[in-house]
């Protein structure tokens, strides 16, 4: 979120940055030249306010005993943890960069506000279940019978902890 807000700053300065990292990094060091020890002093000093808020995605139920794990491959921040028949998203570590959402085959990442209708308890159980599985950051094979429990509605109870 700082670098977004970093970002930001950067464009509405005027800069034409010559990729996100390095207008990072400049208005970064731009503003401890000022004496600023952190992006948050300068914004909350600022004359202008606006808002960002980072919408972490959430695994739901059609992961459940599928786990494909090619939205693993492309999340730039390792934010996947992987339990024994599901995957599920650090709320914390996902960045909002949408890249995971289109690459599962089985259509069961979405956006924490897009949630579909009874699957809002998906939310929580990706943040708790976070704090206990390990972080997977390389693609696998997903199970032999993936593709027989994809779509298969009411995968709940069968979820291993």
């Amino acid at each position: 979120m700082i670098n977004e807000l970093l970002y930001y700053d950067a464009w509405l300065s005027g800069l034409k940055p010559r990729s996100h990292r390095l207008a990072v990094q400049d208005v970064a060091l731009s503003r401890r030249k000022q004496g600023f020890n952190s992006p948050w002093e300068y914004h909350l000093g600022c004359q202008y306010k606006y808002q960002y808020k980072i919408m972490p995605f959430v695994v739901t139920e059609n992961c459940i005993k599928c786990k494909y794990k090619d939205c693993v491959e492309v999340c730039p921040v390792d934010c996947f943890h992987e339990g024994p028949n599901f995957l599920v998203i650090d709320p914390d570590e996902c960045i909002d960069c949408t890249l995971c959402e289109p690459e599962c085959p089985a259509k069961a990442i979405y956006p924490e506000d897009d949630v579909p209708a009874g699957q809002e308890s998906f939310i929580a159980l990706n943040a708790e279940l976070t704090k206990i599985w390990p972080v997977i950051t390389v693609r696998g094979e997903p199970p032999a019978d993936a593709a027989d429990w994809d779509g298969v509605a009411n995968k709940l109870p069968l979820l291993e902890r």
